[in-house]
């Protein structure tokens, strides 16, 4: 399940809440019950699965080449 942040318009409250991707946005701030928003883009992270992602697994094939 993805976790989301919030923030709250009202109090400037934050906080993370694990939801799944078909659930409803939450609407109401558990401290003050001010609107709150999502906060787009700041929980992203990409995972590079494979080879040639390192600068190593490049170099490596492409010195022996060279050197022969």
């Amino acid at each position: 399940m993805p976790t989301y942040e919030y923030k709250c318009s009202k109090c400037n409250h934050c906080f993370e809440m694990f939801q799944s991707i078909s659930a409803d946005p939450l609407k109401d701030c558990p401290e003050c019950d001010g609107n709150i928003q999502k906060v787009i883009g700041s929980n992203i992270a990409i995972s590079f699965k494979g080879s040639g992602f390192y600068v190593n697994d490049n170099k490596s094939k492409a010195s022996s080449e060279s050197k022969s």
